[in-house]
């Protein structure tokens, strides 16, 4: 066997994800057969469905899709800020220089 191929980044819109989970959800078709015949991965199509769960309160092991952004949203916050102390702190240590 040859080796296969890294697969280039495929990004997909929430409308088609929906799709996708509706389809697995059904119970028509397994995961892997859903994956198979629209040349997914299985690992991303059950992560679909995993948030898609996770959102609609089915599970309950996660975050939700909204509770990450919200976190995505305060790390980026926590970010700044920090970056906004370490500048006050270099100016305070600046003009407590220039005061001596």
């Amino acid at each position: 066997m040859g080796k296969k191929r890294p697969r280039s980044r495929r990004s997909f819109t929430a409308q088609f994800k929906a799709e996708i989970v509706e389809l697995c959800q059904g119970g028509d078709r397994t995961i892997r057969q859903v994956s198979d015949d629209f040349d997914l991965t299985e690992t991303a199509v059950r992560e679909w469905v995993k948030q898609a769960d996770l959102d609609t309160g089915a599970r309950s092991d996660g975050l939700t899709s909204d509770e990450k952004a919200e976190l995505a949203q305060l790390r980026r916050e926590n970010r700044r800020l920090r970056e906004d102390v370490d500048i006050l702190k270099r100016a305070t240590a600046f003009f407590a220089k220039e005061t001596r």
